[in-house]
């Protein structure tokens, strides 16, 4: 077959404008997935791969976690799996000769969009010392300057390990294997920048860092919550799953700044009725809820549901599951007695109407389930916020029953899985242990760095040597001029990649780009074909095997490449490890991730007879003891602290376009939002553009602000009328990332603050303002510096 040509690169010249939609999916959809698909690679080649897609001998979809029916349809994805899928599949790619036309120096300014419309890396890469050029390397050379450099290093603490959460169960095995081995436990990862939050507060609260949902819960339940996210862009198969709880008599409250297309109505495509347009409206109360309210908002249902008990003893609360399976319930309701309901006015922004109808749909249920995702997770509270949500369900039992429980989403496929594998820089002594007792060596006990941490160790000369497998750290990494910094300053950084994005052209002063083999791609290695294991959002492992011939003679599997890396670093030193038996049969690793992870015993046999099978979660099974502190389910006491914007401010979340994936970028469009062809727009409600004397369509630079007194700019954004929450405002991401700095984080769990940040907006001359094309961003005052005290909080007063 022959390439297809890349796109050229494109500002916001042709920039459009319209009103947003009120409904997801469709004919519409089915009409985009179509020319996507063609546009990548070809509608025969589509005819091919898709139906192998989310099938149960066929790959395992490379965008989101959510989990796949028992019943599954032909064609059992969405309009962005497909949009996944074609960006891995496509017929373009970046060969040495791209590499010789398009130095370091212009790919560093190149958009996140055209580095990943330019195709399929095909072979190993280096960039020498020095050079403004990547040239070709041989893999046994790659692994060899690897090598040198790790053993180099005064201290295996100096090397940063990533990866982000498309890597497989099998990959991430060997990955923490080899890293451990190596000496250190720096093996942060994309759950720092997103989930990290959940995981912190359902540990804590519930004793495993996981949902306790399964689909099956969500479609026989009387009340599902669904906050702070997007299903029609980020998770579309939800829809499909909320259409299904709505018909079998659920009730739906959505709680989301911004009003969503895909939570208004889903017109399902596998229906004659969706096709039509006729589809399902799914939310039966919206609460467009003031950013950061959340915590709030549970508050004054928490507080809501302990008068309802004080008016009708024994009728509102479960008694039975306080007294017998939850700790700390009279700490938590004293707290909860004094809750100020103007200060829920101030921080929800809804009225005490909207509050006392939320509360009596939450009376009315028997079963609940809470779903959320990031909009809850990148705040200064958000481990309280979700802890809060827990403190909700416990106290009507709604965890451990059928129908009920917490449902955090995930976005990446594999992120879930990647950590229950021990990709993690703070292990259990329990996860250490076993690895000890299987593989005879002491692993590191001393905890790693996480994301934030391992910029500071980069930006200040502690680590010296970068590692990613997948993703784009820099892409989307918070605080742009201190995270680029970081990563020029490391002597070498190693990229395992498909393709081209903002890491490769933002690197240190060697650095290696490793292609390797995509999702839907066969996978031979010596013993035959091999396939590999996810994690879904809800537990679930199930097996993938790719079937299109790899991109290019020159691809390696990740477990591969990782296990040439160990080999050629370590070497006789090392563990007696079977590194080349790992690459040759993925058998062998199933074998000791069943000896070293509970839950996966008699991994292959398992597959191979029953296919996908279902963690273990005390939560979820109602064990008599969780790992908690208490044994049981935790109460919490969590202090409101309200943010409170200064006059003339919005307070800012960054979000995704609807053709984008992460910082992937498929195209330039935002449908379900009303925008084409350009992303450097700030949504903001009417009433706050005429407030700040602003009209729509005005030019503006955003401009954080943040109690150290620092600033970060980030320049040239088209002011777009839009019906959000007021006081608020939105605008995509990766572009905005420049205005979080990197000592701005969660609580506990260290998650940048994306989505509450206090922002004023400056205007500009339209005639003056620069095009975007590269990084599109400047940071002012602080950018790149150890902020000063109290610049962990925006420039507002709680």
């Amino acid at each position: 077959m022959a390439k297809r040509p890349p796109v050229e690169d494109q500002g916001d010249e042709g920039l459009e404008v319209g009103p947003p939609k009120r409904a997801a999916a469709g004919l519409p959809g089915v009409a985009w997935s179509l020319r996507h698909a063609n546009d990548q690679m070809g509608l025969r080649r589509a005819a091919v791969t898709l139906p192998k897609l989310n099938q149960r001998d066929g790959f395992d979809c490379p965008g989101c976690a959510w989990p796949e029916p028992d019943r599954r349809h032909l064609a059992e994805f969405c309009e962005n799996g497909v949009k996944a899928v074609a960006h891995e599949a496509t017929l373009r790619r970046v060969d040495r000769d791209f590499f010789a036309r398009h130095p370091v120096s212009e790919l560093r300014e190149k958009s996140e969009h055209w580095l990943g419309q330019q195709g399929r890396l095909t072979e190993p890469m280096v960039k020498r010392a020095g050079a403004d050029h990547y040239e070709p390397i041989g893999w046994d050379e790659a692994y060899a300057l690897i090598g040198s450099h790790l053993r180099a290093l005064d201290s295996p603490d100096e090397a940063v390990f990533y990866t982000s959460g498309r890597t497989s169960n099998e990959a991430a095995f060997v990955y923490q294997l080899f890293v451990r081995a190596f000496g250190t436990n720096n093996l942060p990862d994309c759950s720092n920048l997103c989930h990290e939050s959940s995981g912190a507060a359902l540990t804590e609260t519930l004793g495993v860092g996981k949902g306790t949902v399964q689909l099956g819960d969500l479609v026989d339940t009387d009340l599902i919550f669904v906050m702070g996210q997007n299903p029609g862009t980020n998770h579309p198969r939800m829809l499909s799953t909320l259409e299904e709880a709505k018909r079998n008599g659920a009730r739906i409250v959505t709680v989301n700044p911004l009003p969503e297309a895909g939570l208004l109505r889903f017109d399902n495509p596998q229906t004659a009725r969706g096709l039509a347009g006729h589809g399902t409206e799914l939310s039966d109360r919206y609460l467009q809820v003031r950013l950061n309210g959340d915590l709030a908002l549970f508050q004054a249902l928490n507080a809501g549901l302990l008068a309802a008990e004080d008016a009708a003893p024994g009728t509102v609360l479960d008694h039975e599951f306080l007294a017998d399976r939850t700790s700390g319930f009279e700490a938590f309701a004293a707290h909860a007695r004094r809750l100020d309901f103007a200060d829920v006015d101030a921080a929800t922004g809804l009225t005490r109407d909207e509050i006392a109808d939320t509360l009596a749909e939450v009376l009315r249920a028997k079963r609940i389930v809470v779903c959320w995702a990031m909009g809850l997770t990148q705040h200064r509270n958000a481990v309280a916020t979700i802890r809060e949500i827990v403190n909700f369900l416990l106290l009507r039992g709604n965890v451990g029953r059928p129908g009920t429980g917490v449902c955090p989403v995930r976005g990446h496929s594999n992120v879930q899985g990647d950590r229950t594998m021990g990709i993690y820089e703070k292990p259990s002594d329990a996860f250490l242990d076993a690895l000890r007792d299987t593989f005879d060596f002491e692993p590191p006990r001393r905890h790693g760095v996480d994301v934030v941490d391992a910029i500071r160790a980069l930006r200040d000369g502690r680590a010296k040597v970068f590692l990613a497998v997948g993703g784009n750290f820099v892409g989307a990494s918070p605080d742009t001029a201190a995270t680029e910094a970081a990563m020029a300053g490391a002597a070498l950084t190693v990229q395992v990649s498909t393709k081209l994005n903002r890491s490769h052209g933002v690197c240190g002063r060697e650095a290696l780009i490793l292609p390797t083999l995509a999702r839907p791609e066969l996978d031979l290695q010596a013993s035959g074909p091999q396939m590999v294991t996810v994690e879904d959002s809800m537990s679930l492992v199930h097996p993938s095997s790719g079937a299109l011939p790899p991109a290019s003679e020159h691809l390696r599997s990740e477990v591969a490449i990782l296990a040439g890396i160990a080999q050629a670093t370590l070497g006789e030193d090392g563990p007696a490890i079977d590194w080349r038996g790992f690459a040759d049969d993925y058998d062998l690793v199933r074998d000791a991730i069943a000896e070293v992870v509970p839950g996966f015993e008699d991994f292959n046999r398992r597959l191979r007879t029953v296919g996908s099978f279902l963690l273990p979660n005390a939560a979820r099974d109602a064990a008599d003891e969780l790992d908690t502190a208490t044994g049981r389910a935790q109460f919490s006491v969590n202090e409101l602290e309200v943010l409170r914007v200064p006059p003339g401010r919005l307070l800012l979340q960054t979000i995704r376009s609807h053709d984008q994936y992460n910082t992937t970028i498929y195209g330039l469009d935002d449908r379900y939002r009303g925008i084409k062809q350009g992303r450097r727009v700030v949504f903001v409600h009417p009433d706050d553009l005429a407030s700040l004397g602003l009209t729509d369509g005005a030019v503006v630079d955003l401009v954080s602000e943040w109690t150290d007194g620092s600033e970060r700019r980030a320049e040239a954004f088209r002011t777009v009328a839009f019906p959000t929450a007021r006081g608020c405002a939105a605008a995509y991401f990766p572009e905005t990332n420049v205005l979080v700095p990197l000592d701005s984080t969660a609580r506990t769990s260290n998650t940048p603050t994306s989505k509450s940040v206090v922002v004023r907006l400056e205007p500009v001359d339209a005639a003056a303002a620069p095009t975007a094309s590269g990084a599109g961003t400047s940071a002012a005052s602080g950018a790149g510096t150890s902020a000063a005290s109290g610049a962990g909080t925006p420039g507002a007063s709680a």
